[in-house]
């Protein structure tokens, strides 16, 4: 793959990034692609590796060396089907992964890794560019009907496989527009919205139906769908966030940075002219003029940062229990994908990210936030942290965010409605086989898939779910089988049984039919 040695000779070149003291100023995208000639050139540095790690580091298994070697002999279409094959959204994969597949790179073990998310970005858009990518509606109808619950990654990705098998399915959306936190959590800095609607365009002239400003459970019953619709995915995500239960919480000021996020995508959307929904009187987050605290140096940490400054607040910094970064860290062993990076896109626009720092208690003044008090701690992770005798320190505060993850899909509403089992984790249990279950109710025909069912997840990780999950949903619905993925079906996926043997891995692809003497090996079934 690639050029002939090209990875001794070929540094890597990431995108081009606008000046931060620039791009502060407005909601722009915050970085470009390269030229073809650049691209070409990075495509080249791919190793034509014995086994290419990336495949496993990619939870959608895509066929990155192909792609590479493809954009390298300057072949974008052929490219672009291969990336399609087994990702139904590049685009959005190639700005918000954080690309663990780079991180798997064979070249990474001693030099930079390939530019894979870059390259596989290029292609997209390309592809959009040139008039490549359409709505391709399926030939037939099988006049089965599917409701999707959410529009997120997941939701999406399930959506688009299950109107591709001929089912004509509606996705069910509670907020104003489509793409989950998608839109609303990651900045426009990083992902246009616009980018997000284009796709969708293509959906709905596919056939898929979106119903928004409509939340299952509240605004239509969970039984109606159910009565109305063949079968029913849920795909709503992981939006319970985590807390932090210290002393001086309930003071006004702290909040959840998933709340702070959500409205700054829709000012910037009002802003814009798209829909967008006004924030009820005396509810409004800023960080206009204010001391920012941020708790959590994950990318939600970090995308409050970059909003903050957009807003103008005085000081932003960022509280992260995670220990500083070594040189060789242990903790990010090849081929494992680092939990931090040395910096990110927002603190290099400015701000202080504090290490190995655990917040302990909030302090205010006339029920308002004005203090944090916190102290350094060592360990590997927030699991094992150590509290350093005597590291105890205080800093001023006008807006806290809450930035550490989520704990599980929201219960009320939907979930509880149909009393459906979960898991220790609290995510809805659907075992290997993405099938819901209740104890003491028939949930025939009640799927799961994405962050709702595994827990918090990658944008990447959530679209190769909702592909996984449409497989056994079009199954069920005793639709043709569907083409071959490159991603592994969970294990049992069909019967719901444990079979990790090669005559199911073959059933499962769904393209492969061999008979019972390829099994059991040469002249088995002769006498």
């Amino acid at each position: 793959m690639g050029e002939l040695g090209a990875f001794l000779k070929v540094q890597r070149v990431g995108f081009d990034k606008r000046d931060p003291d620039e791009r502060v100023h407005d909601y722009e995208r915050y970085f470009s692609l390269p030229s073809e000639e650049v691209l070409a050139g990075q495509g080249a540095r791919c190793m034509d590796c014995g086994i290419p790690f990336c495949h496993e580091g990619c939870p959608l298994g895509n066929l990155i060396p192909d792609w590479n070697d493809l954009v390298y002999r300057g072949h974008w279409h052929e490219a672009l089907d291969q990336l399609h094959s087994t990702n139904n959204f590049p685009e959005f994969t190639g700005r918000i992964c954080p690309a663990p597949c780079e991180s798997a790179c064979v070249l990474a073990i001693n030099d930079d890794a390939v530019t894979i998310e870059q390259i596989e970005m290029a292609i997209a858009e390309k592809g959009f560019d040139e008039g490549w990518i359409v709505a391709e509606p399926p030939a037939r109808r099988t006049g089965k009907t599917v409701a999707v619950i959410g529009s997120g990654p997941a939701g999406l990705a399930a959506a688009a496989e299950l109107n591709r098998c001929g089912h004509l399915v509606t996705v069910y959306e509670r907020d104003e527009g489509p793409g989950g936190l998608m839109r609303f959590g990651v900045p426009d800095a990083k992902l246009e919205k616009s980018v997000i609607d284009r796709r969708v365009e293509l959906l709905e002239q596919e056939g898929i139906s979106f119903v928004y400003d409509t939340e299952v459970g509240r605004d239509v019953a969970i039984e109606e769908l159910r009565e109305k619709h063949d079968a029913v995915v849920i795909a709503i995500g992981s939006r319970v966030s985590r807390d932090l239960p210290v002393e001086g919480r309930e003071l006004a000021g702290i909040h959840f940075a998933m709340d702070y996020l959500y409205q700054r995508n829709r000012f910037v959307a009002k802003t814009q002219g798209r829909p967008s929904r006004d924030t009820p009187p005396g509810e409004e987050i800023t960080a206009a003029g204010k001391k920012v605290i941020v708790i959590g140096g994950g990318d939600t940490g970090m995308d409050c940062v970059s909003n903050s400054h957009r807003e103008g607040a005085t000081d932003v910094r960022i509280l992260d229990v995670y220990v500083e970064l070594l040189t060789d860290d242990p903790r990010h062993r090849w081929p494992l994908p680092p939990k931090r990076t040395e910096t990110t896109y927002a603190l290099d626009e400015g701000g202080k990210r504090q290490w190995g720092t655990e917040v302990t208690a909030f302090a205010g003044k006339d029920g308002k936030v004005t203090h944090v008090y916190a102290r350094k701690v060592t360990g590997t992770s927030s699991r094992d942290l150590t509290p350093v005798p005597g590291s105890e320190f205080v800093v001023e505060a006008d807006l806290v965010l809450i930035a550490i993850g989520f704990e599980h899909p929201e219960h009320e509403g939907l979930i509880s409605e149909l009393k459906i089992d979960l898991d220790h984790h609290g995510n809805v249990r659907t075992g290997q086989t993405y099938r819901a279950s209740a104890a003491d109710a028939s949930l025939s025909g009640v799927f799961a898939c994405g962050d709702a069912r595994l827990g918090q997840s990658l944008v990447v990780s959530a679209i190769a779910e909702g592909r996984k999950c449409a497989r056994v949903v079009n199954a069920d619905l005793g639709g043709s089988p569907m083409d071959a993925d490159r991603e592994r079906l969970a294990i049992g996926a069909w019967s719901g049984e444990a079979d990790s043997t090669l005559r199911h891995e073959a059933e499962a692809a769904g393209n492969v039919r061999p008979g019972d003497e390829f099994f059991q090996g040469p002249g088995s079934l002769t006498e």
